[in-house]
């Protein structure tokens, strides 16, 4: 019904692969989010992925915020003078249209009310207004006050690419490949990337495992060979890899 995520900006491949959505909402009254990550070096290798469950008039309250935020508007929102920053994409599904609409850099300083120097960024008033309409509403959707639990998926996607010693003199154990082969399927255009997905018993053990490690875990295989693994809960309505990269 509702998806709300990030696209481009200055990530890594795997990243970029494997980037959750920021919300997803669902017409069940299910709202998936990522909760807080420990701020730690390295950081787990899962994410904190966190369900809610919304009654059904909470789902039409979102549903009614979006539009009244204009995010089925068409109007140019500008692009602040910041490199490498990453888009925001609001997707809606109703009962009789699908709307999408996308901003650069929403959320940063340039542009927006209280920023230094609005004259020199290139944003107008309206635009500014506009931006800050959807930034107040996904701040309402990302922290909906409300008790959420731990996301149980049933697949799980792992991103892969060869381990690079990441030069930081920590040392970081080695562990089993407990999945499907590596290296998998290539992600289209991510260079070196590649994806493979498990589900039923064999991605619980990959959940299981990845609670062992950490983000700069080298995962071994049978062969020997040493990978970086990026892992992805699939959200529902995901299948596998093809659903990462939009």
């Amino acid at each position: 019904m509702l998806r709300v995520e990030h696209t481009g900006g200055f990530v890594t491949p795997s990243m970029l692969a494997a980037r959750l959505p920021l919300v997803s909402a669902y017409a069940d009254g299910r709202v998936i989010t990522e909760g807080p990550v420990p701020a730690i070096y390295p950081g787990p290798a899962l994410p904190n992925v966190q369900v809610t469950q919304v009654d059904p008039a909470a789902v039409q309250d979102l549903v009614d915020r979006a539009l009244e935020a204009g995010v089925d508007e068409t109007g140019d929102l500008g692009s602040p003078p910041l490199a490498d920053a990453p888009s925001t994409r609001f997707t809606l599904v109703t009962s009789s249209d699908t709307y999408v609409r996308e901003v650069y850099a929403l959320g940063m300083s340039s542009g927006l009310p209280g920023s230094p120097d609005p004259a020199d960024t290139g944003i107008t008033e309206d635009q500014s207004a506009a931006r800050a309409e959807l930034s107040e509403f996904l701040a309402s959707v990302t922290d909906p006050g409300r008790p959420s639990e731990p996301y149980e998926p049933a697949a799980v996607a792992a991103v892969a690419s060869p381990w690079v010693d990441p030069g930081d003199d920590l040392p970081q154990p080695e562990l089993p490949w407990p999945g499907p082969a590596l290296p998998g399927e290539p992600v289209g255009g991510l260079g070196d990337v590649s994806c493979v997905t498990a589900t039923g018993e064999e991605a619980q053990a990959l959940l299981e495992a990845a609670r062992e490690g950490n983000a700069a875990t080298p995962w071994v295989t049978d062969d020997g060979s040493r990978w970086s693994v990026t892992f992805r809960p699939l959200l529902p309505d995901e299948t596998g890899c093809a659903d990462l990269i939009g």
